[in-house]
């Protein structure tokens, strides 16, 4: 496809209206953009470029068709910060022409902001593997929520061809964008924004791709804001509703969704660790030494996924269930007493003491406190006889019966 051709197929998508074929033509990775590259292998420069088709076809197309062959020519090139500031000229062209009209040009919106995205995400990398600094994920960032405000303004467009229909995408790039720079704090102002609107049509009316990547984003801030309740709702929510291909999208859920799980003791079934091994991996340690009671082992694995749980933010999560480890203990120590309703506290002890645990009584005491407190076992201590009194029915009851279980995290 030579130059012509293209200001012809973009001129036909524009009067056709065709959103996913202006996409197309838009992506840097497309083919045409090779053959583009090649008839401008010499002067490709906006100096060259614009004496000679400046008004070919309306503006801001003309811009915008001449800002893709440069973002093309530096991709070629690897020359990623270049390809970068060219592409993001060529988004805030596009910015002010989607303003301008309806929902129909919501595909090219999307494809170029994720391209957008990907291009910032290179040119940082460029520059930090040469020592240089880089801010292009912030820029992109501001860009990405700057075409969001445009998106959730829309107030003249007929409600089935309105632009309100690209928020939640628009959203989820704008939070990737934050969790790629680490500033989590910032995704309050846009959900902050996305709540204060009333007139946008309701979650579930959005494309299922949409649910799912904004779901899981709002689980992970509700995450790593200790918020486990919600954190496991939307998180729940984004596994059911995730495309049963989308494997590696699924895997991503899953591995801060099962730790919230085993928390309220939910165990994960044999089934579930065969679909994904890499977290059966990683998990499997944990989950057996729960079922056992055995706290060595789960002290073992700790310190084996240490520094993965710690890239993943998930070391604290982790090791909180390791309570579930303990209450495991404690149960087998009333199993071997024939389920005697008064057990010495020197017996839970000695239990302690055989599992790795090198405490005193007195800590031991007060780790049984602490299970009867957080409603792992029913009943009560007397201090002054030394003696742990367990309920005569349901002494231990079930993980899932626990009523709040993230109330005592």
């Amino acid at each position: 496809m030579d130059f012509a051709t293209f200001l012809s197929q973009i001129n036909d998508a524009l009067i056709s209206e065709n959103g996913p074929n202006l996409a197309y033509l838009l992506r840097p990775t497309s083919p045409h953009g090779k053959s583009l590259v090649k008839e401008f292998r010499s002067n490709a420069t906006q100096g060259s470029l614009e004496p000679a088709y400046k008004g070919a076809i309306r503006s801001p197309w003309d811009d915008i068709a001449i800002k893709y062959v440069l973002t093309c020519t530096c991709v070629a090139k690897r020359r990623s910060q270049e390809a970068y500031r060219e592409h993001s000229a060529l988004v805030l062209l596009f910015l002010r022409f989607f303003t301008e009209n309806r929902g129909w040009t919501l595909p090219a919106l999307f494809s170029i902001l994720r391209d957008l995205r990907d291009l910032a995400f290179d040119a940082d990398f460029h520059a930090k593997y040469n020592g240089e600094k880089s801010e292009c994920m912030e820029d992109a960032a501001r860009k990405i929520a700057s075409a969001f405000g445009n998106c959730i303004t829309d107030r003249q467009s007929p409600p089935e061809q309105s632009r309100k229909w690209g928020v939640y995408y628009v959203v989820a790039l704008v939070l990737k964008c934050y969790f790629r720079l680490k500033r989590i704090s910032l995704s309050k102002n846009i959900l902050r924004a996305l709540e204060a609107n009333r007139d946008i049509p309701a979650l579930s009316q959005y494309p299922r791709s949409h649910q799912v990547t904004f779901r899981y984003y709002l689980g992970m801030l509700h995450f790593l804001n200790e918020d486990h309740a919600k954190a496991e709702e939307e998180l729940t929510l984004a596994f059911y509703h995730c495309h049963t291909g989308a494997h590696a999208n699924q895997e991503r859920i899953l591995a801060y969704l099962l730790p919230l799980r085993l928390l309220k003791g939910h165990l994960p079934s044999d089934e579930l660790m065969k679909r994904f091994p890499v977290l059966s991996e990683m998990y499997t340690p944990f989950v057996t030494a729960i079922r056992l009671g055995d706290i060595a082992a789960f002290d073992r694995a700790l310190e084996e996924w240490e520094s993965k749980l710690v890239d993943l933010s998930l070391m604290l999560t982790v090791e909180r269930a390791r309570e579930l480890c303990l209450r495991g203990l404690f149960r087998r120590v009333w199993v071997a007493s024939d389920k005697n309703s008064r057990i010495p506290v020197s017996v839970f002890h000695c239990s302690l003491r055989i599992s790795g645990m090198d405490v005193d009584q007195e800590e031991a005491e007060c780790l049984v406190a602490n299970m009867i407190y957080k409603g792992f076992m029913r009943g009560y201590i007397s201090h002054e006889k030394q003696m742990v009194v367990l309920a005569m029915t349901n002494a231990f009851p079930k993980l899932v019966d626990r009523p709040s279980p993230f109330a005592y995290l």
